[in-house]
């Protein structure tokens, strides 16, 4: 039997660990090629690529590439498509939060968060656009923190570009729906990875944990479970939809 994604070929940045890594090799699984992106962990990401070729189903390759610099991704884009011919699913993950409140953001701060989590995958959408064809998907990435009321005052930076990418995915529903390609967004609540655990105590991991009716936090895999219905034939009436994946963290 022909596996659903066999002959795609997708785009994964910042895909070297935790939900990334999960989604690059749900894609691969399922069969699709897949380019994975980095910036630091040349290893870790190696090491997703390596554990993806050693399954059997589609292949994956890496490359560093710095969200935030259209070059790079004019580069990736220009990659993946010498690789294997085609290009149908952009997995926009790479991101940064750019921690500030008001009183302590400068322009650079400023620059650097929309540069990386707007303008970098705003553009690498247009590179990529010559290559996607109708059937193709866009998935980029939110916060359930969009929706919460509880919002750290040093997320102000980090909510303003995911507000952004939520409109983005809007109008290019409108805009590149017109050629069957779905553009939807993925809003994850706190998820159980190193990154999230780094600084935490066991004491701060439970007051997240209990802000979830299930009582627990979200794993990678959960929202990767969703790229992957996103991705599929079976999404293509799904289009400019921010999805919260959050366990009802957010509502």
């Amino acid at each position: 039997m022909s596996l659903p994604l066999a002959g795609k070929v997708a785009i994964v940045t910042g895909a070297s660990r935790s939900i990334g890594a999960q989604i690059a090799a749900q894609l691969a699984a399922k069969g699709a090629n897949v380019l994975i992106t980095y910036v630091a962990g040349a290893d870790a990401a190696a090491q997703v690529a390596a554990d993806i070729n050693s399954k059997g189903a589609g292949q994956a390759i890496v490359s560093q590439a710095d969200a935030a610099s259209l070059e790079a991704n004019q580069r990736i884009v220009k990659e993946a498509v010498d690789k294997w011919g085609r290009l149908d699913i952009l997995i926009l993950n790479a991101a940064i939060q750019g921690m500030a409140t008001i009183a302590q953001v400068t322009p650079e701060t400023y620059d650097k968060t929309f540069d990386t989590n707007v303008k970098g995958p705003m553009f690498l959408i247009q590179s990529a656009l010559p290559h996607l064809t109708s059937g193709s998907r866009i998935i980029l990435f939110s916060s359930s923190l969009t929706r919460a009321s509880t919002v750290p005052p040093n997320y102000l930076l980090y909510n303003s570009t995911k507000g952004a990418v939520e409109q983005m995915a809007r109008v290019l529903a409108k805009d590149l729906g017109q050629k069957g390609i779905t553009t939807n967004v993925v809003a994850p609540g706190p998820i159980d990875t190193d990154l999230f655990r780094n600084g935490k105590t066991e004491q701060q991991i439970a007051f997240f944990e209990n802000l979830h009716p299930a009582k627990r936090l979200g794993q990678a895999e959960d929202v990767a479970k969703v790229v992957d219905f996103l991705v599929s034939p079976e999404a293509s009436w799904v289009n400019g939809q921010t999805l919260m994946v959050n366990g009802g963290f957010a509502v």
